[in-house]
Order: structure tokens, then C-alpha cells, then sequence
């Protein structure tokens, strides 16, 4: 069944526009409320949200939707999407809502639905609610209608946890962290995470009015904290999302370390002391090929699953392992969270830099990146990776790049742009191999 609602990452769009209107939300709270009403008890619902202006419209028209099918809700106010599917299984709620859009502009929204077990939902339990969508709600009778109410110590809960992360023997004394909050949902956690540690905080991207999330600041805008590190004479940055699932680190020199760089620090620091589970790390096609070879050279796997932290997080659980993420930054540790969190994952980049006292550009370089080039061809129908001239470019180039290098092409799923990825030891072939094809596409297009 083609989606009308739901994408890769829940329902996301323009606010007050197609599918992310307030009418919409209700509706989705009314499916999503009925799909989750399972046995005898007081059924239970959690929703945080970001910083956007709309949370407020959005966040009321759920609640309408889940209490008006009986369901109980509990609003937490801001907080990260990985504090939500925390709360949603420590509570033992029937389902978890995050309204945000992660790094997208302030314009957009977005509500992303968790399970009881604190996982986001599956393809089928999406489609389920899609229909449900299209139907009329099951309004209960008055003296059924839910309840709502905002509890006060989620944030507090949440610091807790993102602490526990960390082992107990490990202090952050010494360490000046710059932290950008990118003005978003982890705007109070995050620093005060780090600070209870014992670090120096400085922090960046603190300050939401509603419309300046992921303004200049956060892990899609890293001009302003890489000048914040070098001006402060930082030992790192930690760079977060609008709804803080995502982390970009800058070191001491004001470079950029990725998700891929990241995640080799991690998995090899945990496969060192016999806790990496499953062989390997699991990533995207997006994933450098040095990060591949780093891994092999220590006797690991990396897994890659289609781009989309949900893909990556399904082939962690099927296959066990505790360590996957994306090049974007998505970190997804298993062992303390069911979600990408990037507060998780800073905490863990930190206790290394004090285990192993080396400077952050020398811990977590941990591989030469391979050349590597994307770029979007945008087109205006039709499918052009059937057209027999593309297809036969694409051939030609992976003859091209067999032994050398990888070519990842896909259509984007939410806009007409195909996405050409090549990477490979010669930059200068990689690039010639790119625009060979995008040159192809556009002619078919």
C-alpha cells in the first residue's frame, strides 16, 4: 500500500500544510490511540517535544486525539527523542510520540511514534495505523475519555540515565566541552549532563524562542561551534540535532569528526574490552570505505543496511549487535538506549578522551576517509534509472570501480532528486565516474 502519512522516519512536512496540519495530528492520535488499545488496563501514552513553535498546536490536537479514544497522556515538554523512548517503557505506556523535525527548519514538523518496548514502530504497525487513518476514529463514551497531565521530573530522569552511560570510576575533570544544542530539545539536558560529570561546559544553542532551531548552530551548521572551540581553547565539540538523535564532534583544531569516525572509536574501544557485540558495527551504504577497511584491520564486520536509522536499527536487533549508526551521526548503542541518542554517544566520546588522555584530533581519527563524492540530479518524472543509456553508464562504472571503490545510487524518498554516491582510493576517478552518471540522468530526464 503506498504511504500518504507516514515516511522513513514517522510523518513529517510543512506546518499547517498537507499532512502535518493540527487536524491531522488529532487524527493520528484518535489511529494511533485505537491500534494501541490492548487488554483490560489504563492505557497510557507519552509526549515530549522540541523546541518548534507549533509543538504547542501539535502537542494539544494529540492529546484531543489519544484522550478523546481513551487513552491517558502524559506530556513531558522538551526533551531529546531518545528521553522519550525511555520514559515510554519506564512507565509502561502503551506508546511513545515525539513531535519533532529533527533538523529540519523551524517551518517543519514531525511525529515520530515509539512501542511499549521503547523501539520506534514497525512498517506493519504503520500501515495498520495508515488505515485506521482513513476511517472513521472509535470516539469512546464521556466517562472513558482520557486524562492529561505534565510531569515535571522527566528531564531530571533523563540526565540520570544518559549518566549511567558512563562508568562510575570516570570523571570529566579538566575537559572544556563546547555544547551546541542547536537551540532544539536538549537544550537543558545535554549541558547539564556533561557539567554533573565534572567538565567545563560552555554552551551554545540554548537559547529557543520557537523559531530558531537548527538556525546557525546544531550538527547541520558547524561553522559557529568550530570557531566557539578554537576561539575557547576547547578540547572538543559536541554538536546535536534539533531533536538531539543525532552528534557531530568537532576536536581541538575545529575539524569535523563523523559519524563513521565515531562510531570505529567506539566499537573499537568496546571490542578491546570484550563487550562489542555481533562481530561487527552495523551502518549505511552512506558509510566510508575506510571505515570498512578500519574495521576489518581489527578483525570486525560493518554491516550495512538502506540509509534511515530505523533500517540500521532493524539489522542490530536481528543480528545482535550493540554498536550501528550512520555517517550523519546517528549513534545507536544498544547496551544504553533504543534509539540514535547523541548525548549517549558525546558521553561515551568523552570518558575516552579522559581514559586514554589524548587530544580529540589524535583519539578520533581513528582512519583515513577514502575520496568520496555525492551529489543530488534533480528530475521532473518519469524513472530514469530505467532508461537503457543510464543503466549502462552505471554498469560501466562499477566495472570501473571494482576492487577500488563502491557506487551507491538511490532515488531520495521524499523529493525527485537521485542520489549519486561514488568513493574509491582515486579522487579524480571518483569524481569522473559521478558526473558521467549524473550527466546520464539528467539526459533521461
Amino acid at each position: 500500500m503506498a504511504r500518504k502519512f507516514f515516511g522513513t522516519d514517522g510523518i513529517r512536512g510543512r506546518t499547517n500544510e498537507g499532512v502535518m496540519t493540527a487536524a491531522t495530528a488529532m487524527r493520528v492520535g484518535q489511529a494511533a490511540g485505537t491500534h494501541f488499545l490492548r487488554g483490560g488496563h489504563r492505557h497510557r501514552v507519552v509526549i515530549g517535544k522540541d523546541t518548534r513553535l507549533s509543538g504547542y498546536m501539535m502537542e494539544s490536537a494529540l492529546v484531543a486525539g489519544f484522550t478523546s479514544v481513551g487513552m491517558d497522556v502524559v506530556m513531558t515538554g522538551p526533551l531529546p527523542t531518545p528521553a522519550i523512548a525511555l520514559l515510554t517503557r519506564e512507565m509502561r505506556a502503551d506508546l511513545g510520540v515525539m513531535i519533532s523535525a529533527s533538523h529540519n527548519p523551524f517551518e517543519d514538523n514531525g511525529i515520530k511514534l515509539f512501542g511499549p518496548d521503547g523501539f520506534k514502530l514497525s512498517d506493519e504497525a504503520e500501515a495498520a495505523i495508515e488505515l485506521l487513518l482513513e476511517q472513521e476514529p472509535l470516539l469512546v463514551q464521556a466517562d472513558r475519555i482520557g486524562r492529561a497531565r505534565r510531569i515535571d521530573d522527566a528531564r531530571g530522569r533523563y540526565i540520570h540515565a544518559v549518566k549511567q552511560s558512563v562508568a562510575s570510576d570516570i570523571r570529566f575533570d579538566g575537559l572544556k566541552v563546547v555544547v551546541d544544542c542547536a537551540n532544539g530539545a536538549a537544550y537543558q539536558v545535554a549541558p547539564s549532563a556533561v557539567w554533573e560529570l565534572g567538565a567545563e561546559v560552555i554552551a551554545m544553542g540554548v537559547e529557543p524562542n520557537g523559531t530558531n532551531i537548527n538556525d546557525g548552530v546544531g550538527s547541520t551548521s558547524l561553522d559557529a561551534i568550530k570557531s566557539r572551540v578554537v576561539g575557547e581553547g576547547a578540547d572538543i565539540g559536541i554538536a546535536l540535532d534539533g531533536d538531539a538523535d543525532r552528534l557531530i564532534v568537532i576536536d581541538e583544531k575545529g575539524e569535523t569528526v563523523d559519524g563513521d569516525q565515531i562510531m570505529a572509536v567506539i566499537a573499537s574501544r568496546l571490542h578491546a574490552r570484550g563487550d562489542l557485540k555481533g562481530g561487527g558495527v552495523v551502518a549505511t551504504v552512506m558509510s566510508n570505505l575506510g571505515l570498512e577497511r578500519y574495521l576489518q584491520g581489527i578483525g570486525l564486520t560493518l554491516e550495512r543496511a538502506q540509509v534511515g536509522d530505523r533500517y540500521v536499527l532493524e539489522r542490530m536487533k536481528e543480528g545482535g549487535f550493540n554498536v550501528g549508526g550512520e555517517q550523519s551521526g546517528h549513534m545507536i548503542l544498544l547496551d544504553h538506549a533504543t534509539t540514535g541518542d547523541g548525548t549517549v554517544a558525546a558521553l561515551r566520546i568523552l570518558a575516552s578522551l579522559v581514559r586514554f588522555g589524548k587530544p580529540a584530533s589524535e583519539l578520533l581519527h581513528a582512519f583515513d576517509p577514502v575520496p568520496q563524492l555525492l551529489k543530488n540530479v534533480r528530475y521532473s518524472g518519469g524513472k530514469p534509472l530505467e532508461n537503457a543509456t543510464v543503466k549502462q553508464v552505471i554498469t560501466d562504472a562499477e566495472g570501473e570501480l571494482e576492487g577500488k571503490g563502491r557506487l551507491v545510487i538511490r532515488p531520495s524518498g521524499t523529493e525527485p532528486v537521485i542520489r549519486v554516491m561514488a568513493e574509491g582510493d582515486d579522487a579524480a576517478q571518483v569524481e569522473a565516474v559521478v558526473d558521467r552518471i549524473c550527466d546520464a540522468v539528467k539526459g533521461a530526464a
